[in-house]
């Protein structure tokens, strides 16, 4: 699991029938002090996150299906979780 920020959305036109009606973003990883770590991911939101907010972010197929319901989803990645500003950490970057 990884500190990312919402970054963007995406949107399809067409997509498998187990991510039917799921939204997709685009989750920046970041590190603890909230600055950019490696490449913008592909998520799919399993939490309602929003842009510029700083998320949990889960890089394997297994767990990301299963944070959908759907364990045989083909998905990568998913937003887990939202992160409490209010813990001190800020998603400024």
């Amino acid at each position: 699991m990884r500190l990312a920020r919402v970054v963007g959305s995406v949107v399809s036109t067409r997509k498998h029938c187990a991510l039917e009606g799921a939204k997709l973003l685009l989750a920046q990883p970041v590190d603890q002090r909230g600055a950019d770590t490696g490449v913008v991911q592909l998520a799919v939101d399993a939490v309602g996150a929003g842009y510029g907010e700083l998320v949990l972010l889960v890089l394997e197929g297994r767990a990301a299906g299963a944070a959908l319901g759907q364990p045989g989803a083909p998905v990568d990645s998913a937003i887990v979780g939202i992160v409490d500003p209010r813990d001190g950490l800020t998603s400024d970057g």
